[in-house]
């Protein structure tokens, strides 16, 4: 696809380099396009080639004649999504616990990517298809999918900018009976670089956690995400020695709880995946400024994970330990260089 713009670069803008003035302007495209265009010669200035690192004065005329590349090289293929919302703008669906979401070596086809291509050809045009976050393959839940470029963009810069919230269920090894937060860097592990760990010379990473319900040796939680790194809430949760039920990487052996029946053994055995659900999602419409939240429910290998655990707890006590929401006693756990 051809893009062609022209225009005048105002007052406003002089002392600016000319890359930095453009991304300004053009709000669809991201500065490393921009500069792209000007290293290819794709972009006139007052009728000449521009210069790369250009100052602009006010006034210059601007004008832009480019091939619009495809972003994604990945084949459509009709596989069925579970949308949730779509307009113009943006989509929001549900993934499954089995879907990768971007093709890799090892899964370079049925991805989400793939069957968000064939739903709508368009997104060939956005980056990696209109995916705003990722979730990892074995994670279900709530996802939101930039359609247009100027969405894309809007929607990236308020993730990074922690403007879109994301909460995610989850089930854990063990007691957390009080709200806390774990603060801990986290980078690729030292010695298998498969994995993520907390670490010294990591990025920051953040997670808020609050307890729905305990069941004995296990606790049903409620996760907020503060930063969005690799593995985050299986590395942190980990790390804290609760790690998520079912994680085949961090999560170690399963704990059995003592006199347990044989269908809640089962499943603890062979939960085939981390109990680990994007349950929540809450941002501004990038178009018209909306407050929306979606919520994804929980699938059926978490909703009966959760009953054979209910069913423990009650046949061990009797009783109910739902947790109050509003217990704002809280556990901070802070891992510094």
């Amino acid at each position: 696809m051809q893009v062609a713009y022209s225009l005048t670069l105002g007052s406003e803008l002089a002392g600016m380099r000319l890359d930095q003035a453009l991304a300004q302007c053009w709000p669809d495209f991201s500065r490393s396009r921009i500069q792209g265009w000007i290293k290819d010669g794709e972009v006139l200035v007052d009728g000449a080639p521009a210069r790369p690192r250009a100052t602009v004065f006010g006034g210059e005329q601007v004008e832009l004649l480019a091939e619009l590349e495809e972003e994604v090289a990945a084949e459509p293929q009709d596989i069925p999504l579970n949308i949730l919302f779509e307009d113009e703008a943006i989509l929001v669906l549900n993934k499954t616990a089995d879907m990768v979401v971007h093709p890799a070596v090892g899964n370079p086809d049925g991805t989400l990517v793939n069957a968000l291509l064939f739903h709508d050809p368009g997104l060939v045009q956005v980056p990696r298809a209109g995916v705003v976050h990722r979730l990892d393959k074995q994670t279900s839940g709530v996802m939101v999918v930039a359609k247009t470029l100027a969405a894309h963009k809007i929607l990236v810069e308020r993730l990074a900018a922690r403007q879109i919230r994301r909460e995610y269920d989850t089930v854990v090894t063990g007691v957390l009976d009080k709200p806390g937060t774990v603060d801990a860097p986290i980078g690729r592990h030292p010695r298998d670089r498969q994995r993520q760990a907390v670490t010294a010379f990591g990025k920051p990473a953040v997670t808020h956690y609050r307890p729905l319900e305990i069941y004995g040796g296990h606790s049903w939680l409620r996760v907020q995400l503060e930063t969005g790194r690799t593995h985050q809430i299986r590395v942190h949760m980990a790390h804290i020695r609760h790690p998520v039920v079912g994680d085949p990487v961090y999560g170690g052996r399963p704990i059995l709880p003592p006199r347990a029946r044989a269908a809640l053994i089962d499943i603890l055995r062979g939960f085939g995946r981390q109990a680990l659900h994007a349950r929540y999602l809450t941002l501004e419409h990038p178009l018209s400024g909306e407050k929306m939240r979606f919520e994804a429910p929980l699938p059926e290998d978490f909703k009966e994970l959760l009953a054979l655990l209910q069913e423990y707890r009650d046949q061990m006590s009797g009783g109910s330990a739902a947790l109050d929401e509003d217990d704002d006693a809280a556990e901070v756990i802070y891992v510094r260089e």
